[in-house]
């Protein structure tokens, strides 16, 4: 039975929560890569943010996956992680980024991955990206394997929740309501929306559904041209935009008050009035 989202708003969240979303165009130099994400950590933390999500894919990115992501590919002890750990607890932000992950040898794919760390440096939730770019051209599932259909992947910070998913998952609904069902009350999307026509128009209009359908706030952090279409943002549940970036590297933050989340629920209770809910398949016919 899933919860009721009405018990993930009383009492808690109680004060504003700066969030960040960090928009800059990763390839395949994995140091320059972490360096440029540093920055721009840096300068979000130094602005006031708490929670900073980074692209899809900040570890490492093409245009369109190529054997090149098998040798990039790391464990999440691995490097990458580490630094971003470390970044983390540097800055003192909850920090939440796109990596190539490695899976079992004998299986010849890599996982895109996200991973969220903790002011601590912990990690504290990674995500496993379930819904593959096979489309528009592009075929993600010939070098990534889908993740599990596992417990949805949550983290708290400022007394929100928060919840994870990635880029091509935006066009599939049910998956951000399973997260709003279970008590996220913030989605947290990195991206790398391949550029095309009507792409940013289509990018813009699902966020706001995600958000408004849902009734949460949503951080979308996309990768700047040219591997990525821009437009990151974030918008609250009522679906308006807060703050907003264009094509070009950047960093946009705002502020998420409590209050308007719970105005929003009660003005426009609609997860409470669904009449259906979203189950999860057993773990042996997930996966890939």
């Amino acid at each position: 039975m899933d919860a009721d989202p009405a018990d993930h708003i009383a009492g808690h969240p109680e004060d504003p929560l700066t969030v960040a979303v960090v928009q800059f165009g990763p390839h395949t130099d994995i140091d320059a890569n972490l360096a440029a994400l540093t920055e721009r950590v840096r300068s979000a933390a130094a602005r006031g943010a708490r929670v900073v999500v980074a692209p899809e894919y900040s570890m490492f990115a093409l245009g369109r996956l190529d054997d090149r992501v098998f040798a990039a590919a790391q464990p999440l002890d691995g490097p990458f992680v580490t630094a971003l750990a470390g970044l983390a607890a540097e800055t003192g932000v909850h920090l939440v980024a796109g990596v190539v992950e490695t899976t079992e040898p004998e299986d010849g794919r890599i996982h895109n991955t996200l991973v969220a760390l903790g002011p601590d440096g912990a990690l504290l939730t990674h995500y496993r990206k379930v819904h593959l770019y096979d489309a528009f051209g592009q075929r993600e599932s010939e070098v990534v394997r889908p993740g599990p259909l596992a417990d949805p992947a949550l983290f708290t910070a400022g007394g929100f929740t928060f919840g994870l998913q990635t880029c091509f998952d935006l066009r599939f609904p049910e998956g951000f309501r399973r997260l709003a069902a279970t008590g996220a009350q913030v989605l947290l999307l990195p991206a790398q929306w391949i550029p095309g026509p009507g792409k940013v128009d289509q990018w813009t209009t699902l966020l706001r559904a995600r958000a408004i359908e849902n009734t949460v706030f949503l951080a979308a952090a996309d990768q700047c041209g040219p591997r990525g279409a821009g437009a990151s943002m974030i918008i609250d549940p009522a679906g308006r935009v807060l703050a907003e970036l264009g094509d070009e590297p950047g960093v946009a933050l705002a502020r998420l008050e409590p209050e308007v989340l719970a105005e929003v629920r009660r003005a426009n209770p609609s997860l409470a009035l669904r009449r259906f809910s979203v189950e999860v398949p057993e773990a042996s016919s997930v996966g890939g």
